[in-house]
Formats: structure tokens, sequence, C-alpha cells
């Protein structure tokens, strides 16, 4: 009896799981809501315990799960101040990296970790964690949270790998060949695309080296306290962020671009995608679809609805037009609805690109809606707007699975030649299975996802991941100091050479 309750007591030691906190705290924008939750449901399934700050609640439901909601932070991000159709249509609207949006998200991330309940739960010496999952987004400021429960963390990009992500495990991606994070261009590219390339390194490094004092003292002040209260003392922030064990991507070269990566990153775009049943009244409108089904969706965070009304009505009059049935993600129902269009102001995007009678997605280019189309093997019509929708729609394109559109005032018109020459091509449908296939030979994401959280934690932290490049400075990188001394050399020869020459002139003179 003895040895079995040791042995019950030893197999429930060895299953239990580890205690992990994850934070996505953006408020306003559910497509990283949606990557949260993913990582959130994954970590459940494989029986750990997750402590979740979230800028979105989850509607998940766990004995292992707990909720920290930091929603009060959505007065920082509003998507209407960015994602505005109308505005963007007017005026025009393209997102770079630059110190705006640095120091947005600095004031994002300093609110997040002193909302009363995350300094609650640091200022707790109860509370511990094996792990600390942390979404990026264009800043590094809460890694703070891994010193003060002493554990290692991991960053999840929702991007593409790009240099400004990539160095902080690595070293920066080369811009001869690799876009920059908010770049419309797709490799390879010409000559002038790799000036601008370049010139973007430069103006990303700066803007994070004009952050760096602020920083510094914003981090010293939010998570100094907690780390004291321990016993320890809270490294530099420039130190800490280039110490995570391992970068989670959501990406896949699939329909990506093929880009050299570390051991360190991993790969797992497609998480975040669940199979779910479609509402009754949705089913019966796709099963019945003859001619097959249109999805038309902007996104989570552009609002259809902010169009003008003359552009709205285009649209409809535009899909009216067609055989086919579209289903169109609008947060309003306008007049003059045509019969075979149906107005969503919520859709379960995921189910309706599953279903067979799907045809063709017309998308703003959000990486989770490329994603999910390759997923599903649904042809793409992008209609990008801001930010990575450019390059990753023009990816799309020049891998043979997509048109483009500009968002104009035009855009029924432009719409409506793009579709009819996509439904009738099959190459479109031909290459989307194609690339399909390649993105699903793999491991599940998931379970991936599940894997290297628990590998990270197992071998305290991957220390044997670690690049090598992050102990090598800069100048060392580029060969500057051999440079150099070559330079000190030459100088030196050219010097004592000059001398000598100098001597023998002056004894040939003496000489005669």
């Amino acid at each position: 009896m003895r040895l079995t309750a040791i042995l019950i007591l030893l197999m429930a030691w060895c299953c239990a799981g580890y205690r992990i906190l994850v934070v996505f705290p953006l408020a306003g924008g559910r497509s990283h809501s949606i990557l949260g939750e993913g990582v959130v449901r994954h970590l459940l399934a494989a029986g750990h315990d997750v402590t979740y700050i979230t800028g979105i609640p989850s509607k998940l439901s766990a004995p292992r799960l707990r909720q920290i909601d930091v929603s009060a932070n959505s007065w920082i991000f509003k998507p209407e101040d960015l994602c505005d159709i109308d505005k963007i249509l007017t005026h025009g609207r393209e997102i770079f990296f630059d110190y705006t949006i640095a120091r947005q998200q600095l004031k994002l991330n300093n609110y997040t970790a002193t909302h009363k309940d995350v300094q609650k739960l640091m200022l707790d010496p109860k509370e511990e964690f094996d792990l600390v999952v942390i979404e990026w987004l264009f800043n590094e400021f809460l890694v703070g949270l891994s010193s003060v429960f002493n554990c290692p963390f991991i960053w999840l990009s929702s991007l593409e790998p790009h240099g400004l992500v990539l160095s902080l495990i690595d070293e920066w991606t080369d811009p001869s060949y690799v876009p920059a994070v908010h770049s419309k261009a797709v490799p390879p590219f010409t000559f002038a695309q790799r000036i601008s390339e370049l010139w973007a390194v430069f103006t990303q490094k700066y803007v994070r080296w004009q952050l760096i004092s602020e920083e510094q003292v914003l981090f010293d002040r939010v998570f100094g306290p907690a780390v004291a209260m321990r016993g320890r003392q809270l490294p530099l922030l420039e130190d800490m962020k280039y110490h995570a064990s391992l970068i989670l991507g959501n990406s896949h070269v699939a329909v990506g671009h093929p880009t050299k990566l570390p051991p360190s990153y991993v790969p797992i775009a497609g998480y975040h995608i669940q199979d779910k049943p479609l509402p009754e009244d949705l089913q019966k409108i796709m099963d019945n679809a003859k001619n097959g089904v249109i999805y038309f969706s902007m996104g989570s965070m552009i609002q259809s609805k902010r169009m003008s009304e003359s552009l709205k009505q285009g649209l409809l009059a535009m899909l009216g037009s067609l055989r086919q049935t579209v289903i169109w993600k609008l947060e309003e129902t306008p007049e003059n609805v045509p019969k075979n269009v149906h107005i969503v102001s919520f859709a379960p995007q995921q189910s309706i690109l599953a279903h067979q009678n799907c045809v063709l997605f017309i998308t703003h280019g959000g990486l989770l809606s490329t994603n999910e189309a390759l997923h599903f093997a649904v042809p793409i019509l992008g209609v990008p707007a801001f930010a990575d929708q450019f390059q990753n729609v023009n990816r799309a394109v020049q891998k043979g699975i997509a048109s483009q559109v500009s968002l104009s005032y035009d855009l029924p018109r432009e719409l409506k030649v793009a579709i009819e020459e996509m439904i009738g091509n099959p190459k479109y449908r031909e290459k989307v299975k194609e690339l399909s296939f390649i993105y699903h030979d793999r491991r599940a994401p998931g379970s991936e996802l599940v894997h290297w959280a628990e590998h990270v934690v197992r071998t305290r932290g991957a220390p044997h991941l670690r690049s090598a490049a992050l102990l090598v400075p800069w100048y060392q990188k580029m060969y500057l100091d051999l440079l150099a001394l070559v330079f000190v050399l030459v100088l030196s020869s050219v010097f004592v050479i000059r001398r000598l020459l100098s001597k023998n002139i002056d004894v040939n003179k003496k000489n005669r």
C-alpha cells in the first residue's frame, strides 16, 4: 500500500501542469485577442494552470484559468483612429514603425503593468510562475514580469519574422532581401527598394534608441519594488529584453517568404484555428448556394459601416449583380440589400471559409485572414488598408493565390472586374490547394506551441538555443575592428616607407 501511494504521488507530481502567465494586453485589436486566446486554450488543454492578462477577456471558462482584465487601457489605442475606412479614402493612411507607434505601445504596456490587479499579482510573494508568454508588439517593456517571477519568458509575434523581432533572439535581418515590418515590398527588391529597406533599418534602430532612457526609468519604477521585495535586483531592460528563450511566430513559409531563422524562432501559424459548426442560418445559406459563396470581410479592426453611404450602395449594387451568394460582414444593415447578399454583423470566419461552397474571400489582408484562407484553401481578393496588410496581400499575389484591388471610391467597379477574373480562372484555386497542402504538411501548430512552452520550462529557459550573435558587438559582426586594424597597418606601412624614402633622399643629397 505504501509503495502504491508513493507511485501515485510520483505520477501526480510528474503530470502536474506548469503555472504559466500569458500576456496579451491590447484592448483595441480583436485579432490579437484571438491569438492570445489560442495560446490559453492549448495550454489549458495540456493541463497547465494559466493566468491570462488580457485587454479583451475571453469567454473561456476552466478551473485552471484565471483572467486579469486590463481592458481599461482601451483609451490608448482606438481602432477608429487608425482604421477608419472613410478617413483612409479621404486622406490616405500608411502606418510605419515610428516614434508615435513606439511611444503608444510603451504607454499601453506601462498602463498594463501599473494596473491595480497586475500590481497586486506582482506584489504578492505567494505568486509564482514557471513561464511567461508575452505578445511582442513594438515594445519589450513587459519583460519585467519575467524578472519579477524569476522565470523564463517567450515572445509571441503576431507578424511575419522581421528585423525588429528577430534581433531580440539573434540578429537583424538582411534588408537586401527581407522587408521591414510595415514595408509594401516583396523580394526580390529593385535597387530603389533595397535603399528604402536599408533606410528603414536605420530609422527603426533610431526610434528604439530614442526611448531607451525613458523606458528604463519607467521599468525601474514599475518592476523594481516587486523584484526588491523578493530579495533580488532588477536587471537593465536593455539587457533583459534579449534573454527570451524563444519566439513563437504567427507565420509559415507557405504564406510568407523563406527567411533565415535561428532555432529559437518557431513558426506556428494557424494555431488559433478551430473546427466549429456554422450557425444554422448560415449553414442553410451556404448549403443552398448553387454558384458558390463569396465571403467579404474587412476584419475586426476596420468597421465597414464607416464607409460613405454612396460607397456602400455602390458595393451592394455590384454584389447584387453577381451569380454567387455573398456573405458580407457589415456592422449595420443598410437599405436596398439584394437577395443574393446576406449581411452579418459578426461572422464566424473560419467556419465560413471551411465550407466547401466558399469560392472566394474578399479581405483586408490581415495575417490571420490570409493564414485562414490558406488553411481552408480559399483564393484571396485583397483590399489592403494599412500596416502589414499591403505586404501580406502582395506576397499572396506573388504566390499566385490572390489578386489585389486598391481601397478607393472606385472600389465597386474594380472589385467586379477582379471577382469575374478570379472566379473564371481556375489557376487561383489550383495554386491555393497546392500551397495549402504545404501549409498542412507539418506537426499541428497547437502541439508545437505546447511542446516548446514545456521544453523551455523543462530545460530551465532553453539556454542551449541562445544565439551567439547576441554576445557579439555590432562592430565585430561588421568586422569594423578588423577594418580598423588593416587601416592602421596600411597607414603605418605608408608612414614607415615614406620615412625610409625620405632618409634615403637625404643621404643621397649629402653624398652629392
